[in-house]
């Protein structure tokens, strides 16, 4: 294991010296591709699966899943403990809680599994402190609470998001617009649809040969880096929304509180106090984009307290029949709904309809 986490070292070393300009970019994007390889070898060890750590993977519940990831002692396990009413054992010194604590909250008809995650410290990427195995839960999650200490926010966010993204975890990032085809042969042909200002036909070159691909097509739709070509190449990034929590509010003035409240995507709370959860709540739930189906038996009223859950990415009538019984796909004739994704009341639709938030749904069977 450490001849790979030289190998990281004295590739970040070689990158750390050289200069950058137009004749090294190219020399700088074959260092990153390697770099890339490096880590994923560091996640995936060659000799296949191997058994995972006892007592982190805890089985998936609820309609969504939120980790919560931040260095020691930073107050996670208080938050979880007053969020979810679940005891996660809190004490005054670093690494109290040892492996994954999940707790569950009900929100807007939605349950929402939590997982109150050890904490991480600088080196995780590379195999400190059980970081491989708490990012590796991180993965897993819809959303992530990063809990950062409010009098050192910065240094914190900025060490923490290195880690994360170390292991192929991007926070509130769109995947790139890059399209990546493989072929037999042809060569390696490269369109931009956008004038780009780092990568040229020879960078993109050194980068594919780094991978051993010799033929592809490869479409730029905006103004790539070397990073984004990096991350469509691999195909293993996962693209996670991120809140970052400022906790210990108690501890700053008013005058502070405000600029605090201007910093994009930051929810100001104390955990310890229970200040500002609705807040952080609504936010959540902002960021989960999750949707509310209700099912309305026919010739009843529609049942409003228990609504199926979807996610926005899927969110048919197919996807909706699918989480009720893997059956009722196969025997639907069409539906009725009510809400905003139809123009009438109610509307007769087929099983492509996509429903919106807070829709209600009749299905009919076939006879």
């Amino acid at each position: 294991m450490s001849t790979i986490v030289e190998k990281i070292a004295q590739i970040e070393a070689e990158m750390a010296r050289t200069q950058r300009n137009k004749a090294t970019a190219g020399h700088l994007g074959l260092l990153k591709a390697r770099l890339a390889k490096l880590r994923r070898e560091l996640i995936t060890p060659k000799g296949g699966g191997g058994a995972s750590e006892q007592g982190f993977e805890v089985s998936k519940t609820g309609d969504a899943r939120v980790g919560f990831v931040g260095f020691p002692s930073v107050g996670k396990s208080t938050l979880l403990s007053n969020l979810a009413g679940v005891y996660s054992e809190v004490a005054a010194y670093e690494f109290t809680t040892l492996t994954t604590v999940p707790g569950c909250i009900k929100y807007k008809g939605a349950k929402i599994q939590l997982l109150d995650l050890p904490g991480i410290i600088e080196g995780a990427k590379d195999g400190k402190g059980r970081g491989r195995q708490v990012i590796a839960v991180a993965r897993t999650c819809n959303l992530i609470f990063m809990v950062l200490d409010v009098l050192k926010p910065l240094t914190h966010k900025k060490l923490l998001e290195h880690e994360l993204e170390g292991f192929g975890l991007r926070l509130n990032q769109q995947p790139p617009n890059i399209s990546f085809r493989r072929k037999d042969k042809g060569g390696v042909n490269l369109n931009a649809t956008v004038a780009q200002s780092e990568l040229d036909l020879d960078t993109v070159k050194s980068i594919l040969s780094e991978y051993k691909i010799h033929n592809a097509d490869i479409t730029l739709k905006f103004d790539a880096t070397t990073d984004d070509l990096i991350d469509v190449i691999e195909g293993n990034r996962i693209y996670i929304p991120c809140i970052y929590l400022l906790n210990k509010i108690d501890q700053i003035s008013i005058e502070e509180l405000d600029v605090i409240y201007k910093i994009p995507h930051c929810v100001p709370i104390s955990a310890h106090h229970h200040w500002n959860f609705d807040d952080l709540l609504e936010m959540m739930w902002k960021y989960l984009q999750l949707v509310r189906v209700y099912t309305k038996p026919k010739g009843q009223l529609p049942d409003y307290s228990s609504p199926i859950v979807l996610h926005h990415e899927h969110t048919s009538i197919e996807a909706f029949c699918n989480k009720l019984h893997r059956t009722i796909a196969k025997e639907f004739k069409y539906a009725l709904v009510w809400g905003s994704s139809v123009k009438h009341l109610p509307q007769k639709v087929g099983i492509d309809h996509i429903l919106n938030d807070e829709d209600v749904v009749q299905i009919v069977k076939k006879v």
